[in-house]
């Protein structure tokens, strides 16, 4: 399969979504998050497809820009080279960001340089929001579990953060 680098940005995005890889459906469609995983996140920040897909609010960067394939498991993980070589010069681009948003056990080990699980990591919400990053569970449906066995996420951390999102957001009107 043929790269297909997928991200979106600008000089003025407030709130960066830090992702893993493209799947094959984003990969199909050129389009980020335009699946489950997409409809799950943009109802978690409380925005519509206008504001999710306007480069000057969202920046949306992930560990890899091409979908890295299939694995036993499910997508493979984000080759190490496309981080290595792109990710602090994209970010070094972005100096508007408020907030980010780390999804999943790739971007977090590399944005906070932690192997620690995602639930540890998520339920210290709180203390990242302070400091302008929150660490979510990928929204994929494969999450559903996590989901479910970690109740205080959507009860707590999701209404926080769609009061931070709103609030950033409505700051640059």
């Amino acid at each position: 399969m043929a790269p297909r680098p997928i991200l979106q940005g600008s000089y003025n995005s407030k709130i960066l979504i830090a992702g893993q890889a493209p799947g094959i459906v984003t990969h199909e469609k050129g389009i980020p998050f335009d699946d489950k995983s997409g409809e799950r996140l943009r109802g978690w920040l409380g925005v519509d497809r206008n504001q999710f897909y306007n480069a000057k609010l969202f920046a949306i960067v992930p560990m890899a820009f091409c979908y890295p394939g299939k694995g036993t498991s499910g997508d493979l993980p984000p080759p190490p080279i496309c981080a290595n070589t792109w990710r602090e010069k994209l970010l070094s681009q972005l100096p508007n960001i408020e907030l980010t948003l780390i999804l999943g056990k790739y971007a977090a080990q590399w944005h906070l340089k932690s192997n620690a699980s995602i639930t540890v990591l998520a339920q210290d919400w709180q203390q990242h929001m302070k400091k302008q990053y929150v660490v979510l569970p990928h929204p994929s449906p494969r999450n559903n579990r996590w989901l479910k066995n970690n109740p205080w996420f959507e009860q707590q951390t999701i209404k926080a953060l769609q009061d931070e999102t709103t609030r950033i957001l409505e700051s640059g009107k």
